[in-house]
This record gives structure tokens, C-alpha cells and sequence, in this order.
């Protein structure tokens, strides 16, 4: 009777140890930390009104491939917008330096990361170049705010030129 009770508990644990390296591996593809190498790599710079959620580490992505990594963030003083310093592994240097940067959000409550959209130049982006067209971050807040201010004021609006007011 000792032998199927041994079995069962090694079945156990087998089981267990199974489920914390399913877990371990979950953890490390939503952070972001698994797939990717930073090789040899170029800086640039973009400047952001509001970057949300925006971390260190988080991906930079052109068509959805990650093609590096966010540096730092601070704020500038003088302008009171996000500095961005992203970095661009060098594999990728055929960026055009008219291509713009946005903040992103991966899913509806994921984490956010910097889309790069390509341009049209001939001239390509190198090491220290600022990226001039940005978009920053949407709240997802402000989206609900607006949608429900800026509904009440369209139908406001619509309802004054109907009673005769033109």
C-alpha cells in the first residue's frame, strides 16, 4: 500500500514544480524581459507632452517588432515635457529621420510601449538625432471624459440650431 501513496506524491510534485515553470515563463514574456538581446545600439531622442505609463525597459516597436528599448525618462525643465531617450539596436539604422514616435498601449490595460511610425526621407536617423513628430500617450480617463463631455456638448449644440437660433 506504501508504493501507489509514494507515486501519487512524487505525481504531486511533479505536477506543482510543472505549474511554477509555466508561471516563471508567463512572467517573463508579459514583462517583456525574454526575446529580446541588446546588442550594440544608437540613442535618439523625442520629446513627449504626456507618456502615461511609459517605463524603463519598455519596447520600441516598428511594425510591431521590437527593435529596442526605452533608455531613460526625464523632464525637461524649460518645457515641461517627457524626455524620451530610447535606444535602437544598430541592425536597424535604416530608420528615416522623418519618422514619428507615439506612445502606445498594448491591449486595453496593458503596458504602454514607443511605436515607431517609418517616414519618407532619404536621410536616416543617427546617433543623438531628436525625433521631432510625436504623439503622446492617450488616457484611457480622458477618452471616457471626453466621450462623455463632448457627447453632452454635440447634442447641446445640435438641439440650438434645431430650435431656430441660425
Amino acid at each position: 500500500m506504501t508504493q501507489p501513496r509514494r507515486s501519487f506524491q512524487v505525481g504531486t510534485g511533479l505536477f506543482i514544480l510543472l505549474g511554477f515553470a509555466a508561471l516563471t515563463y508567463l512572467a517573463t514574456q508579459t514583462t517583456s524581459i525574454a526575446n529580446y538581446q541588446q546588442g550594440d545600439s544608437y540613442a535618439l531622442k523625442a520629446k513627449f507632452s504626456n507618456i502615461g505609463q511609459l517605463k524603463v525597459r519598455a519596447p520600441v516597436k516598428l511594425a510591431g517588432v521590437r527593435i529596442g528599448s526605452v533608455q531613460s525618462i526625464t523632464l525637461d525643465p524649460q518645457t515641461l515635457s517627457a524626455i524620451v531617450m530610447i535606444g535602437i539596436d544598430k541592425r536597424f539604422a535604416e530608420i528615416p529621420d522623418d519618422s514619428a514616435a507615439a506612445i502606445f498601449t498594448s491591449g486595453l490595460l496593458g503596458d504602454q510601449y514607443v511605436g515607431i511610425q517609418p517616414g519618407g526621407s532619404p536621410d536616416m536617423f543617427k546617433d543623438g538625432d531628436e525625433v521631432i513628430l510625436t504623439q503622446s500617450s492617450m488616457q484611457l480617463e480622458d477618452l471616457i471624459g471626453k466621450f462623455l463631455v463632448g457627447g453632452d456638448t454635440a447634442k447641446q449644440g445640435d438641439q440650438a440650431k434645431t430650435d431656430g437660433s441660425e
